[in-house]
This record gives C-alpha cells, sequence and structure tokens, in this order.
C-alpha cells in the first residue's frame, strides 16, 4: 500500500492562552496542501523502517513513523503480518508545515486498514494524540477550525483558499518551535484588550482584507529573530499577493494569489526557495 501523507498551512494563528500543564491553547485554520511525503508499507517476516529523501537524524525509533507503528501494534491482536516500512520525505521539516504529524496520522489510517482492525476515526484521532497536537487534524485531512492544543477540530464548510493560487516557500532557516513558544506572549481573552474576531468570521470577508485582519501571533517574535522571514513576507506582497503568512511557528511562508494579481513568473531569489506553486 501506498499513500502521500500531505502537510498544512495555517490561514491565522492565535495563541491564547498557557495552561497549567505548559502546553499553549490555540486558535487556528488548518488547511491541507499537496506538498506530500510517499510512505509505502508491505508485509514482509519482521518490521523494518527506511527513510529516503530529506535526511531526519535522531534514532529511527523516535521517528513518528515507527511511533505510530509501535502504537498500533500495541492496539492490535497478536500476529497480525509485520510491514516493511518505507517513507520518502520531500516536506521539509523545521518549517511549521506538520509533515511528521501528517506521517504519522497516514501510518495510523494505513495500518488500521493493512491490519484490519476495523478502528472508527475517532478511535484513530485519540491515538493520534497521543503522537502529537497536530497529528488528529491528519486523520480527517479536510479544512477545519482548530482550538485547544490542536485537538479540538471542527472542520468548516469549504475551503476558503479554492481557486487561488498558492505559492509556498521555505527559506534557508530554521526556527525552533520550543523557542518560538517560549517568546510568545498570549492574547488571553480573559483580560482586556479583547482578541481579534473569530477567524472563522474574518475568512468569510473579502480577500482583500485579509491582509490586515487575519494574523499569526508567531509572526512578531519569529521576524524579530529572523529579519530575512519579514523580508520575504514583504517582497510577496511587493509581487502581488492578496494574503501572505508565515505557517504555524516557521519558517515556511505562503502566498494566495487570485487570477489579476498572480505573476507569470516568480523573481530568482523566490523560485529557489519555492517547495509548492499551485491552484488549490
Amino acid at each position: 500500500m501506498k499513500t502521500s501523507p500531505n502537510c498544512k498551512i495555517n490561514l491565522g494563528l492565535h495563541v491564547v492562552r498557557r495552561r497549567p500543564d505548559g502546553y499553549h491553547d490555540l486558535e487556528s485554520l488548518f488547511l491541507p496542501v499537496p506538498l506530500c511525503d510517499e510512505l509505502v508499507m508491505q508485509p514482509a517476516d519482521r518490521f523494518r523502517f527506511s527513510q529516503l529523501g530529506i535526511p531526519i537524524g535522531g534514532d529511527p525509533e523516535s521517528n513518528l513513523v515507527v511511533r505510530a507503528y509501535r502504537l498500533m501494534q500495541q492496539q492490535a491482536p497478536a500476529g497480525v503480518q509485520p510491514m516493511d516500512v518505507t517513507l520518502s520525505k520531500n516536506i521539509p521539516f523545521g518549517a511549521g508545515l506538520g509533515g511528521g504529524s501528517s506521517d504519522a496520522a497516514f501510518a495510523l489510517v494505513m495500518l488500521n486498514d493493512l491490519w484490519q482492525l476495523h478502528f472508527d476515526t475517532d478511535r484513530l484521532c485519540s491515538l493520534a494524540a497521543q503522537l502529537g497536537a497536530d497529528c488528529p487534524f491528519f486523520v480527517r485531512n479536510q479544512a477545519a477550525y482548530v482550538t485547544g492544543i490542536g485537538d479540538r477540530i471542527q472542520p468548516v464548510d469549504a475551503n476558503p483558499i479554492a481557486g487561488l493560487r498558492l505559492t509556498l516557500f521555505k527559506p534557508d532557516v530554521a526556527v525552533s518551535t520550543a523557542e518560538a513558544y517560549r517568546n510568545i506572549v498570549p492574547r488571553d481573552r480573559r483580560t482586556p484588550p479583547v482578541a481579534v474576531a473569530d477567524l472563522r468570521q474574518l475568512v468569510r470577508q473579502p480577500l482583500s482584507s485579509w491582509r490586515d485582519s487575519i494574523v499569526n501571533d508567531f509572526e512578531a517574535t519569529v521576524f524579530a529573530a529572523h529579519p530575512e522571514l519579514d523580508a520575504l513576507k514583504r517582497q510577496l506582497y511587493d509581487i502581488g499577493a492578496c494574503y501572505a503568512s508565515m505557517s504555524g511557528s516557521g519558517s515556511a511562508l505562503f502566498a494566495l494569489f487570485d487570477r489579476s494579481s498572480a505573476p507569470s513568473s516568480l523573481p530568482g531569489d523566490l523560485q529557489n526557495i519555492l517547495i509548492l506553486d499551485k491552484t488549490v
């Protein structure tokens, strides 16, 4: 069996508060986008895992796909067929795109099918939550309003960027998620000033209004530490983007163009860091 775990972007991201357990409550629109890894599983005499494409260091047992495999092993009856698993990485990590979370969620779904476990979506989401906050989103893998630590997922009626040209860029900049969260100042709704309007309402407004109303709270501190990302966002607006933003805690940025504003070609410096250019 072969599948293509896709990544996501955040259309708006509000950090609402720091929780007593150390995590943060968020509000965001998660949108699946067609930049994908490849995950292949086939029956074998014993479990094997190999990884191709963008190299990922560290102990293979810490890879989210392997962790998903081990978790499903614990849930499965004894004697299920071992799998030979190959992950080909195309989605860059450390980008705010959720590639590892997607790989893990797709692995759970694949094993559920291959081992005929018949777990429903809710159970798979519950298992996915044990692997990472973003993982449950990728089980359903549809546009959603996400709150809590990423575990409360409400599908939205329609993808708000459908029909727009999406360009996605990964600069040669590393942003530590831990550092981004450490420096963030939550916008606690229990304390004035009142937080901005609900994202679900904001995306219903004209695309031309998004630039001034839909924000990613991480940009303020991440751009201060990495001004080249701020410069990239400004450049995207200079070439006609209707909306541009960082995804998650970065360092990937995306731009949305409508048909009238989309450039016929991108400048060379943008071509060098372009990882997706597609009408969605």
